[in-house]
C-alpha cells in the first residue's frame, strides 16, 4: 500500500484547519457559502496558508461545474470542507456530492465549515470517513452509486493513479466522467499526469495556476474518460 503520509504531518494539517475554520465560523455570514469561503481566503492570505483549493483554482473548477452540471459527484479529500461546500454550492439541485475523508479529525472540522454554509449545501454533501481505497470499492453497495459524473482528487498525491484505476475497475467511470485532479505540478502527481495524458482512456487538458495561497506554479487536470 503507498505511503500516504506521516502521523506528525497529519496531525499539523489538521491543527492547521481547526484554527482557519474556527476563524471563519467567527467572521463568516451563517448560511452564506461565498461568505464562508471569502472569510477562509482571507485567513488563508493573511494569517496561515492551508491547502485548500482556494479561489483562483476554485474558479477553474467552478467553470467546469457549471459547464457540466453533474448529478453525482465524488470527491477524494475533504481536508477542511472548503472545496465541498465550493461545489456543491453550484451544483444543480437534486444532485449529490461524496466527499472522503481518511482523517477523522479533518472530518469534523469539515463538518462544521460544512454546516455554517447553511442546509441549501449541508443537504448535498455526504462526508465518509474512511480510507479512499477502501471507499470506493463499496460506492454502489454502501451510497447507491451506479455511475459517477464528476470526480475532483485533491487528497495524497501518490494514490492519485491508485485512485483512478479503481474507479475504473469497479466500473463507476462511463464516457463522459469529468475528472479534475489539483496539484499536478505542486506538489506533482507525475505517474498520475502521465497515465491521463497517454491513456487512450482519457482526454486530458490541463489549467496553468499556482499553487493555493501562493505564487508557485501549478496547474489543475481535467481529464474526460472517453471509454463506452
Amino acid at each position: 500500500m503507498a505511503t500516504i503520509g506521516s502521523g506528525l504531518e497529519a496531525c499539523d494539517m489538521t491543527e492547521k484547519a481547526e484554527k482557519m475554520v474556527s476563524y471563519v465560523l467567527d467572521h463568516a455570514k451563517k448560511g452564506d457559502p461565498a461568505s464562508l469561503l471569502a472569510s477562509a481566503d482571507k485567513y488563508c492570505y493573511t494569517v496561515q496558508r492551508l491547502m485548500n483549493v482556494g479561489e483562483i483554482k476554485g474558479a477553474i473548477v467552478t467553470n467546469i461545474l457549471k459547464d457540466l452540471a453533474p448529478k453525482t459527484c465524488l470527491e477524494l479529500g475533504t481536508y477542511c470542507g472548503y472545496s465541498a461546500v465550493l461545489m456543491a454550492s453550484i451544483l444543480p439541485n437534486g444532485s449529490r456530492l461524496l466527499t472522503v475523508e481518511a482523517d477523522e479529525g479533518n472530518a469534523e472540522i469539515a463538518k462544521k465549515f460544512i454546516d455554517h454554509a447553511g442546509i441549501k449545501v449541508k443537504e448535498k454533501i455526504t462526508v465518509i470517513v474512511n480510507n479512499s481505497d477502501e471507499v470506493i470499492p463499496k460506492l454502489r453497495e454502501d451510497f447507491s452509486v451506479d455511475f459517477l459524473d464528476f470526480v475532483f482528487i485533491d487528497h495524497w498525491k501518490n494514490v492519485y493513479l491508485r485512485d483512478l484505476q479503481l474507479l475504473e475497475t469497479h466500473g463507476l467511470l462511463r464516457k463522459g466522467t469529468v475528472i479534475v485532479a489539483d496539484n499536478v505540478i505542486y506538489p506533482g502527481a507525475p505517474e498520475y499526469l502521465e497515465y491521463v495524458t497517454t491513456s487512450e482512456k482519457y482526454q486530458t487538458e490541463t489549467f496553468d495556476s499556482t499553487l493555493e495561497y501562493s505564487d508557485k506554479k501549478d496547474a489543475v487536470a481535467k481529464s474526460v474518460y472517453l471509454v463506452e
